[in-house]
This record gives structure tokens, C-alpha cells and sequence, in this order.
């Protein structure tokens, strides 16, 4: 009698083990399914449905963060492209220079009216010169804030008789207003814009 009192004893020991097991491997796949659950339905916040040609594609959106450096190496580049790529009339001019200080603030605004003071718009124009810039490199520092940066450019001055290569070096930080614009895609602005040299690098004459 006691050796069944025994075996049940063991039995209801075994069963118990049984159910402590069941009931932890129970709450392991209940909490890996909420998991996965929360995981897909950020996923699926991060999708981005595209309409192209009738057709419609799947893109996810990325950290901004990730991004951060390719989004300041291009507003820097492209403020350069306005501001110094120029062709000899007064109109094209201004249209351009005006797109880039939407992009910076007036410490741009500043190097463009000593421009103007000086006359050098006005010399583009009146020798027919076309003035294109080319930037080889972008020296970027995201662990400060504003970002400070430093761009090393190439400016090619084209007349008929002739072809002037000059080197450009200019400097400034890059504060994020948090909003972006047509005028802004990126939502940047460069600040305490200056230039650190601007010399003429070499002289290539055209043949008649």
C-alpha cells in the first residue's frame, strides 16, 4: 500500500515537472511571438508604397542618422554648384545665387554682395566668361553639432581665348533646421560661410 502511495507521489512529481516545463516553454513562445509581432509591425511603419508608371513598388525607409553624411556632403555640394557654377548673364546669375542662399545663411549672403562690390559678376559678363566648379573632396565632422566642414573645389573660368583653372577652398558649419522645403530638401543651412583661398591654379590658352 504504501509502495502505490509512493509511485502516485512520483507520478504527481513527474506531472508537475511536466506542467512547470509546459507552462515556461508556453511563456518562451508567447513572448517570441509578441516579439516578432512588434518587429513586423515596425517593419511594416518603415514601408513606403510608390506609385510608378501604374505600377506599384515597395521602398522602406531608412534612419536619417545612417544617412547624415550623404545628406550633408550633397547640400554642401549642391550650395557650391549654385553659388559657383555661372554663366555670363545677369539674369542666370542672380536665379542661381539666389537658389544657393536659400541653402545658407548671411554669411553667404555677405561673400555674394562683396562680389558684386568688387565688380566680379559684372567682369563674368563682360569678358563672356563661363565659370563651372567641380568639388574634389568634403572634409565632414558629424560628432559636433553645427557640423563643421571644410571643401576642396576646382573652378574652371572658360573665355574663347582661353581656360583658367583655380583652386577654392571654403569653409563653415551646417545647423539642421528640422524642416525641409522645396528651396531645402534637406532641411540644412550653412553658417559663418567663408572662403579660405580662391587663387588660380593653372592657364591652359586655346588655339585660334
Amino acid at each position: 500500500m504504501f509502495s502505490q502511495f509512493k509511485n502516485i507521489d512520483t507520478a504527481f512529481k513527474h506531472i508537475r515537472m511536466f506542467s512547470f516545463f509546459l507552462i515556461v516553454a508556453c511563456m518562451v513562445i508567447s513572448c517570441f511571438a509578441i516579439y516578432q509581432y512588434y518587429r513586423f509591425y515596425n517593419l511594416k511603419d518603415q514601408r513606403i508604397y510608390i506609385l510608378y508608371n501604374g505600377k506599384l513598388l515597395t521602398a522602406l525607409a531608412s534612419d536619417r542618422k545612417g544617412n547624415l553624411p550623404v545628406e550633408l556632403r550633397d547640400h554642401i555640394r549642391t550650395f557650391h554648384q549654385y553659388f559657383f557654377s555661372l554663366v555670363p548673364d545677369d539674369k542666370a546669375i542672380k536665379a542661381s545665387v539666389t537658389r544657393a542662399l536659400y541653402l545658407a545663411d548671411e554669411s553667404a549672403k555677405k561673400q555674394y554682395d562683396n562680389f558684386q562690390e568688387n565688380g566680379y559678376y559684372n567682369n563674368l559678363i563682360a569678358a563672356n566668361i563661363s565659370q563651372e566648379i567641380t568639388v574634389d573632396s568634403i572634409q565632414l565632422d558629424v560628432d559636433r553639432f553645427p557640423y563643421p566642414f571644410r571643401c576642396f573645389a576646382t573652378q574652371k573660368l572658360v573665355r574663347s581665348s582661353s581656360t583658367v583653372f583655380r583652386k577654392l577652398v571654403s569653409q563653415g558649419v551646417i545647423d539642421d533646421l528640422k524642416n525641409q522645403t522645396d528651396n531645402n530638401p534637406h532641411g540644412f543651412l550653412i553658417r559663418k560661410f567663408e572662403l579660405l583661398e580662391n587663387r588660380a591654379e593653372s592657364l591652359k590658352v586655346e588655339k585660334p
